[in-house]
């Protein structure tokens, strides 16, 4: 059935299916991994970056040698993180033992963990996490350490914010402000574009003098969560969480439970347009760090995931279905393919990916929205910012 779905979907669809094929026959890597050499457990880390996304896991296996293992195992280690976050099903006092200790576990071989709900995504990456470990341990020293560094930023962010984001948590106060909201997504992504910038620095392949402008990367970082919390609005809220900042929500009604109310759907549009407008604030910044960025891998590694958020908020905005149980609101396979096609191209065919879809954004605007005038004018200098 789901064969005869795609097939009908290609036929109505034929762009997509032109840019999928033109990714499989073009794509050429610049640095090429066998992933299907070395031990049992660098494939089985290879086994589960391919299920956190065909696209990411892509541009990380064509990434530089020096920083392929490295970066993957980075990767996988905060995805364990982010796994025990985001399970509401732990224990709180488990999951903030876990996410404040979990530097620690990278030492302990043999370590897994099989807590998680049954449904949860990655949870047999924590059942198997001994793997991860033992290829931890055998990167650089240098590497190690910038690995233990984010994950003891991030694990102790997390647990600090979790207590405020659980909707069932009888001393929840939620995301306050704007700039609790941003250092929640620092917490969780913010850093990780810093230990990037190290680990790029590190091998070399990077100017050094790129981390001496940390607000650029946690722009990298901020801009790719914030896009995260706006889309998945509705499968949060459902697993008893939400990240909206009141400060924004507030405006539009007077419970964060009303924006899902059918009755409230433009005022709940209106809202998401702000939280887009405070996302978009983050795209000069990010266009500036991937402006530093020679080694074209390192390039693409960067680049793909930005262009992948900007092409997700256009489709968040003033999308009703944002606010809608069971609608997966993703960009299509095809549309991937051609953003990660242009991003062969440096920063000239970013530029465009990003003016482009600010223009659509813009394009949707309605004199009806509260943020008209500002979306208008963030739009305007995203097609301008390079």
């Amino acid at each position: 059935m789901e064969t005869l779905g795609n097939i009908l979907y290609y036929t109505l669809h034929p762009f997509q299916l032109r840019n999928i094929l033109q990714w499989k026959m073009q794509h050429n890597p610049i640095h090429q991994a066998n992933v299907m050499s070395g031990s049992e457990s660098r494939q089985v880390c290879f086994k589960f970056l391919d299920q956190s996304g065909r696209s990411f896991s892509a541009v990380i296996k064509a990434l530089h040698p020096e920083l392929l293992i490295p970066i993957s195992i980075f990767y996988l280690v905060l995805r364990g993180l982010d796994t025990i976050e985001d399970d509401p099903s732990i224990h709180p006092k488990t999951s903030n033992d876990l996410l404040r200790g979990f530097e620690d576990v990278l030492e302990i071989d043999g370590w897994t963990f099989d807590g998680n709900r049954p449904e949860e995504k990655d949870r047999e990456l924590l059942v198997y996490f001994h793997h991860v470990i033992k290829e931890y341990k055998m990167l650089k020293p240098v590497y190690k350490v910038i690995i233990k560094d984010v994950a003891k930023i991030m694990g102790n962010g997390m647990a600090d914010f979790c207590p405020k984001v659980t909707l069932d948590n009888p001393d929840n106060v939620g995301i306050m402000t704007i700039a609790e909201y941003d250092l929640y997504c620092y917490y969780v992504a913010g850093c990780v574009g810093e230990g990037l910038t190290r680990f790029f620095t590190e091998a070399e392949l990077c100017n050094s003098s790129l981390l001496n402008h940390p607000n650029l990367s946690h722009s990298m970082g901020l801009f790719l969560q914030k896009t995260n919390i706006i889309r998945d609005v509705c499968e949060d809220y459902e697993d008893n969480r939400h990240f909206w900042p009141k400060q924004i929500w507030s405006k539009y009604v007077s419970d964060f439970a009303d924006i899902f109310e059918p009755n409230n759907r433009e005022a709940a549009l209106d809202c998401s347009s702000e939280m887009i407008l405070n996302a978009l604030e983050h795209v000069k910044d990010c266009l500036v760090y991937l402006a530093w960025l020679d080694e074209q891998s390192i390039f693409n590694f960067c680049a793909v995931p930005q262009s992948m958020a900007i092409a997700t908020l256009e489709l968040c905005f003033r999308n009703p279905a944002l606010f809608e149980r069971n609608v997966n609101v993703k960009i299509s396979r095809g549309d991937a393919c051609q953003l990660m096609i242009e991003c062969r191209q440096g920063l000239p065919g970013l530029c465009r990916i990003v003016s482009r879809y600010a223009r659509r954004i813009k394009a949707k605007n309605s004199p009806n929205n509260i943020n008209f005038s500002e979306i208008n004018t963030i739009c305007h200098k995203v097609c301008y910012s390079r």
